[in-house]
Order: structure tokens, then sequence, then C-alpha cells
């Protein structure tokens, strides 16, 4: 294996604290979760006592005060758990950032330590029936109407809809115009007029709890607002390449693991005088499985560093997320194989990875996103003269 050059000792010394929460407070849970379709709340209350919320957010708002190395060994371990239910990656690394670059000091204050604390849970509200890509299509408005906006509309997919304390909201504050008509708000979802939908039932990431959510004449100051008044779209932008990037280290980690499931399996099961693993067949698949994802962790690594220092662009994370995805589908549906019919039993963890791994070409941008990113940065289209 190419030795990983990422993580110092420190780094470490939380990777061991991760695995320790996991193996105490998540995976002898975890069945029972999926079950119910959520994970409880007192959980991200315990994972903020162990320091797992808002790891990069300052001491100053009540973060730990770290990088994203940080979050990335929660977002790897917790994928090479197959632990899909609880989504601090989200809450920690999607929404507070928004905060924390574009806030006023008042709402950084008012929220940040709250949700390091795991008294607040966030979710994101962006994708709506009628699609998810588009975002500058979306119907939500915000309309103004003296110091408060007016919010009605539709969002679903939300992850962390059902126990979310605050939705940072993409609403139309300008019904007529696309892109720079977008804005973002914060929204408390015990404010009259909002109301949460049925749990959505999934066929993967089951203990991952996603709502339909409907806003009707919901009232909310227009101190709320992140940024300026139709500044949202450009936000959203700005913090897209740190999405993807989480779910190519998803994707990345939960490949390792299935290579490693199904190498213990093969070692173990007996069949015509012999083991799966003497198989040649057997040798071969998890030989191209892993120079494959070997690969694809040099690439993300990469990706990382280049984050670090604020130097990943658009294009290369749609590239990061469009290959590490795709290549987990393929992972996770050779790995199965090779467990003949046992792989197809929920209670083996290869077929829960197998169904998990289906969104992960979906969400954050759809793979045909992707493309469309990258094939614009390989072949811009030139306007012809009027």
């Amino acid at each position: 294996m190419i030795p990983r050059t990422l993580f110092d000792t420190d780094h470490e010394v939380f990777r061991t604290t991760v695995q320790r929460f996991i193996a105490e407070h998540v995976t002898p849970h975890h069945a029972q979760w999926e079950k119910e379709g959520e994970v409880p709340r007192e959980l991200w209350r315990e994972a903020a006592q162990a320091g797992l919320l808002c790891c990069n957010v300052s001491t100053d708002y009540g973060g730990m005060g770290g990088d994203f190395l940080h979050s990335t060994i929660l977002i790897e371990e917790f994928a090479r758990a197959g632990a899909t239910g609880p989504t601090f990656y989200l809450h920690s690394d999607i929404v507070a950032p928004y905060l924390v670059d574009f806030g006023t000091e008042e709402q950084k204050r008012t929220w940040l330590p709250r949700m390091a604390s795991g008294e607040v849970v966030c979710a994101l509200g962006m994708s709506e029936p009628s699609g998810g890509s588009d975002v500058q299509a979306m119907r939500t408005q915000a309309i103004r109407d003296g110091d408060h906006y007016v919010i009605n509309g539709q969002k679903v997919f939300i992850t962390n809809g059902h126990c979310a304390d605050l939705l940072l909201l993409a609403c139309k504050t300008d019904p007529k115009a696309r892109g720079k008509g977008v804005s973002l708000i914060l929204v408390e979802t015990n404010r009259p007029g909002f109301t949460r939908g049925r749990r959505l039932e999934k066929i993967g990431c089951k203990a991952q709890d996603t709502a339909e959510l409907f806003f009707s004449d919901l009232r909310v100051p227009v101190t709320h607002r992140l940024g300026g008044e139709g500044e949202g779209f450009a936000m959203l932008m700005t913090q897209l390449a740190q999405e993807r990037l989480i779910q190519a280290i998803r994707a990345v980690a939960s490949s390792e693991a299935a290579i490693m499931w199904t190498r213990d399996y093969a070692v173990g099961r007996e069949m015509f005088g012999q083991t799966l693993a003497d198989f040649q067949n057997t040798r071969f698949q998890l030989a191209e499985l892993h120079a494959e994802v070997l690969a694809q962790r040099v690439f993300v690594d990469r990706a990382i560093e280049l984050h670090l220092r604020g130097a990943l662009d658009a294009t290369d994370a749609a590239a990061a997320k469009l290959t590490t995805t795709e290549l987990q589908g393929r992972v996770m549906d050779r790995c199965l194989q090779l467990f003949g019919g046992w792989g197809y039993m929920w209670e083996y963890p290869i077929a829960r990875a197998y169904a998990d791994a289906r969104m992960c070409r979906i969400g954050g941008g759809s793979a045909e996103v992707m493309k469309q990113i990258i094939g614009n940065a390989l072949l811009p289209r030139v306007k012809k003269p009027s």
C-alpha cells in the first residue's frame, strides 16, 4: 500500500477517538436505527461530547479548531463502518461552512456554538419535487414583507429533515430571475407555517432521516438571510467542491472496506475442497478492484491536499466524485457476487453497502451533472455571432 502522508500524529489520535466512538455508540445500534429510519437525538449530544461535531470550526465559536483533515477522518471511519445513519458531515462540513464564510457575527455567535454542542441539528434545503440539480429553477419563494420574508414552497429528499432544528434554505427572493434570484435563509423549524412531511422510505441509507418539508406563509426576519439578497446561488457554487469531495472520500473508504470484508469472507469460505480465496477468479477479481481503488485513493488524497490550500476547483471536484462513486458501484456489485447467496442477505454488511452505494451517484450532484461540468471545462461553448 502507498503510505498516506496527509495526517500527523494528532490526526491519528483523533482517528482512534472516532473509531472508539463508532464501536461503542454506533455499530451496536445501527441495525435498529435502520428499522426506525433515524438515529436518536442523544447520539448528536454524545458526538459533541467526543468532539466530533464542527471539527474545523474555530474555538471562538465553540468548535474544535481543527482542519478539514479532522473532518476527512470522521467521514472515512463512518464510511468504513457502513454507518450511513449519522450524518455529522452534512451538519458540520456542508451547512456550517456557509455560516463560517458568509454569516454575520451575530449569526455565527447564535448558531455555531449550538451546532458544535449538538443542541441544534442542521439540514440543507435545496432539492425540490420538480428537480434537484437545477438549483436556479427552484420554486420555493421568500417574498419580502417589511422586515420579514414570507416563505411558501416545498423541499424533498432533505437529509436530517425530521430531526433538524435549523434549515439553511435556498429560496427565490426574485421569482422572475434564475441564479440571481436565489437567496439563502436560516429558518428555525419551530416557526409557524413549517410542516414536516412523511419520512421517505429509501432502498438504502435506511437509518438516514430523509424527509419532505413544506412552507406555508412562514415568516422569518430579513436578518436571517445569509449575505445579500440574490447572492445565494454564488454562495452555493463556492461550497460545492467541498461537498463533492466529501462524497468522493466516502466512496473510496466504503470501497476499501468492501474489499476487506470480501477478502476475509473468501479466506474462510470452503468449497470444492479449497477456500474461495484459492480460486484464481477470486484473486484476480480482488486484485483488480484493489488496484482501481488504490488509484482513486491517491487521486482523492491529492484532491484533499489541494482543498486544504483552497486550490481544488469545481472541475477536479466533479471528476473526483464521478470516478469514485462509479467505481464504488462496481466494487459493491462484484464483491457481493463473491459472497454468493449470502451477499444478498441484509444481515451481511456487503448487502447494505450495495444498497447504500447507489445513492452516491445521485446525491451532491448526479453523475450526469458531473459529466456536464467536466465536459464544459474541456469543451467550452462558443457563442455564435448574432
